[in-house]
């Protein structure tokens, strides 16, 4: 399967990750006339090779007339929809801008279809997010792995103030995803590379087992002193085909029977912000016949420590059991379907090229559901029908 694997040492944006795209093999021209294919006002790509701490990179700058850059997430959808681009540069790119308008929408307390983007709704972000899709087709990727991302530090100044690194919006689309900070300062992670990286990738960790094709730069805008500014990405075969993906992770489990309701749906939510897997409760008897609760987190190994101090800190447990388990899972991907009640997305469960689970997004069929008045079985069956006769569907 043809592999793509972010190397994140250095953060993620668009344009480091189109730039880095485009050094891997994707021509400029191909982009421009796919790019084209939007019917929007007209611009350039500024494409050259730069020198980041002795690392030779390419840096790409969109080129665009003076425009309002806010626009909602319905306007943005309708440029792409109605674009002549292919349909799987649509879908993964409107999957990409509504995972930015859901974690926007979270942040501000307020709905999806309310959420006005800033920094992320002018053309060259829209540029950046479909170039790299375009990209990720002409480069025929069939699957994106990412590393531990590398967020910065300090602090950034965007539309709505001052904020710590990561910014809000840009912390939401990494919920779940490791990543770290060090002593270099600044926003590495923009929410346009937060978003793409977050809605293409199906696994995060080392660099798999692979036959590498070609390793290229994507710079970033910002110059450090002996630090590389810089996305690397690896493209290359790994073999999936019909085998299970095993994953080695920590599962944390302690017995507590003097504790609070109120405290333990504390901790569960505060093991899902730091990035759990999973967190569950068991109903267990223990001596002295006290009703009691097992609770269980599942995490990847890096966190261990992180999670064990939050369950020595926030509940009276003396111990904790510690022990490796591998998880066996699916590929996975989301999708968006068009149905007569909106765009619903469908998380995919795939072994090898083969569909074996499909469930719409809860929360997209929920709204759907009150906005039309109607059954939320309707949405749903609604959305796997218009799937089971998508082009999608009829080519995996």
């Amino acid at each position: 399967m043809r592999t793509l694997y972010f190397d994140c040492y250095a953060g993620a944006s668009g344009n480091m990750i189109l730039g880095a795209l485009i050094a891997a093999g994707v021509e400029v021209d191909a982009l421009k006339v796919e790019l084209e294919k939007l019917d929007i006002p007209s611009f350039e790509l500024e494409v050259e090779k730069v020198d980041r701490s002795g690392i030779s990179a390419t840096h790409v700058k969109v080129l665009i007339p003076d425009e309002a850059k806010h626009r909602h997430l319905d306007q943005i959808e309708s440029i792409i929809s109605g674009s002549a681009v292919s349909d799987d540069v649509k879908r993964r790119s409107i999957a990409i801008f509504r995972r930015l308008a859901e974690a926007e929408a979270k942040v501000h307390g307020i709905d999806v279809g309310k959420v006005h983007f800033h920094e992320v709704g002018g053309l060259d972000a829209i540029i950046d997010i479909v170039g790299s899709c375009i990209g990720f087709e002409l480069l025929g990727i069939e699957r994106s792995i990412c590393s531990k991302i590398h967020v910065g530090s300090g602090f950034v100044q965007i539309a709505h103030g001052k904020f710590p690194v990561p910014p809000p919006a840009v912390a939401e689309l990494l919920a779940g995803i490791p990543i770290y900070s060090t002593e270099i300062e600044g926003e590495l992670v923009t929410p346009t590379g937060a978003a793409i990286i977050s809605t293409v990738c199906d696994g995060y960790g080392t660099i798999p087992d692979m036959v590498v094709e070609a390793s290229s730069y994507g710079a970033g805008t910002r110059k450090y002193e002996k630090f590389p500014n810089a996305l690397r990405i690896l493209i290359g075969q790994t073999t999936v085909d019909d085998e299970p993906r095993v994953e080695g992770l920590i599962l944390l489990e302690t017995n507590i029977d003097d504790s609070t309701p109120q405290a333990l749906g504390f901790v569960m939510e505060r093991a899902f912000e730091l990035g759990a897997n999973d967190c569950w409760f068991t109903p267990i008897q223990m001596k002295k016949n006290r009703p009691a609760v097992m609770l269980s987190i599942l995490c990847e190994k890096e966190m261990k420590d992180q999670i064990v101090e939050l369950i020595y800190r926030e509940t009276t447990t003396l111990g904790i059991r510690v022990r490796s388990v591998e998880r066996e899972i699916l590929e996975r991907e989301t999708v968006s379907v068009k149905t007569i009640f909106g765009n619903i997305d469908i998380k995919i469960g795939r072994r090898g090229k083969q569909i074996l689970n499909a469930m719409p997004e809860y929360e997209h069929v929920r709204a759907a559901a009150i906005e039309n008045g109607v059954a939320f079985k309707e949405v749903r069956d609604a959305a796997i029908q218009a799937l089971n006769s998508s082009a999608f569907a009829a080519t995996n």
